[in-house]
């Protein structure tokens, strides 16, 4: 087992910068100098968090290291960023908010890892995975050990509700793991199934983010739960947009390969209404699923059909569509929250996810 990991030791620009250069090139100009005046306003502040992040102990632990693999390879730290606007809606994003902006990283990365062996993946984040470096029960471990820090970070801020809370979120998460696992490389699908599956694995950790940025800016309990709605619909946007970009965006941006969620068999938005169109693809994405080996030349030119598919029958435009109506409803669940800064910046970062290509 190797002993080194070969990680950045230096974080790359903050993601908020990222994302501005990033829309920019896709022409959209407003919203770029929207996310700059963002980063002019919160980066300082979210810096501050990716110090609190640097404090998860080190050792020679292969768990430790397997952990920091992941760690260092940085990220978008969208739910932090959560944490802290919505801290920023009340009285502002200090110490507490930071330990619960590093505690949902801990937690997301916790699920990457596990992610990971599970889904036999090789590479994230353009990188090779923990896993693959370290070992499959070493990165299980390490994703367990993230969890009692993140929950020992919750703990310590003294809100009791929020570690039970996310208690709850843990164990909702793992409830829509396992049904997607129950459902995996079936090709007849239920779209009802898919949004328990994004409302639990990925929206419910968005809405823990805002209600602790809420509780960590003493905002009263309305604007609370205005902010956990834009979380759940923000989540759920943000799901539909990564399942678009399993067919149509750049591996070279997005760290990760083409088909990769259609190879191991998860019916995700697209390919539902893929099927839903076109009953022709049910063979061929059976005849594509393949979690474990890499995709031979023949597989690759059958993934580039179903992508052509899917888009020839409008899912993926759809998809994006429904995606964007989700975060349509996340923005307009900010009506109980006080005008400001902070509402403005839930705008943007909402509007941002919608248009994402990473």
């Amino acid at each position: 087992m190797p002993s080194a990991v070969h990680a950045p030791t230096v974080r790359p620009p903050h993601p908020v910068g990222q994302l501005s250069t990033l829309v920019g090139s896709q022409g959209l100009f407003d919203l770029a100098a929207r996310l700059a005046e963002l980063d002019r306003w919160i980066g300082a502040e979210l810096r501050d968090f990716e110090v609190d992040l640097a404090t998860v102990p080190r050792g020679v632990r292969a768990v430790q290291a397997a952990a920091h693999h992941l760690l260092d390879l940085g990220g978008k730290h969208l739910r932090p960023m959560c944490v802290a606007l919505a801290a920023k809606v009340g009285t502002g994003f200090g110490s507490t908010g930071r330990q619960l902006a590093v505690a949902v990283e801990l937690v997301h990365t916790a699920t990457l890892l596990h992610d990971d062996v599970v889904d036999v993946a090789a590479t994230r984040r353009g990188e090779p995975t923990a896993r693959t470096i370290y070992g499959n029960a070493a990165s299980i471990f390490a994703g367990d050990w993230l969890l009692v820090e993140a929950l020992r970070r919750i703990r310590a801020t003294g809100h009791a509700d929020l570690l039970d809370e996310m208690l709850a979120i843990i164990e909702e998460m793992i409830l829509a793991e396992s049904l997607q696992l129950e459902r995996r490389g079936q090709i007849h699908g239920d779209v009802a199934d898919y949004f328990r599956v994004a409302e639990g694995k990925t929206a419910a950790l968005f809405r823990w983010a805002m209600r602790a940025g809420a509780r960590a800016g003493g905002s009263s309990a309305e604007v609370a739960r205005a902010l956990e709605r834009f979380g759940l619909e923000l989540g759920v946007g943000f799901q539909i947009v990564d399942d678009c970009l399993d067919f149509a965006g750049d591996a070279a941006v997005t760290g990760k390969a083409l088909y990769t969620d259609l190879r191991e068999g998860k019916l995700t938005y697209p390919v539902l209404l893929g099927l839903e169109r076109d009953p022709a693809l049910a063979a061929l994405i059976g005849e594509a699923i393949d979690a474990v080996d890499a995709p031979t030349a023949e597989q690759v030119v059958r993934h580039r059909v179903i992508g052509e598919r899917i888009h020839a029958c409008g899912a993926l435009a759809d998809a994006r569509r429904t995606a964007g109506e989700r975060i349509a409803r996340a923005v307009a669940a900010l009506v109980a929250v006080p005008d400001g800064p902070g509402k403005a910046a839930l705008t943007t970062v909402a509007e941002a996810t919608a248009t994402r290509e990473r």
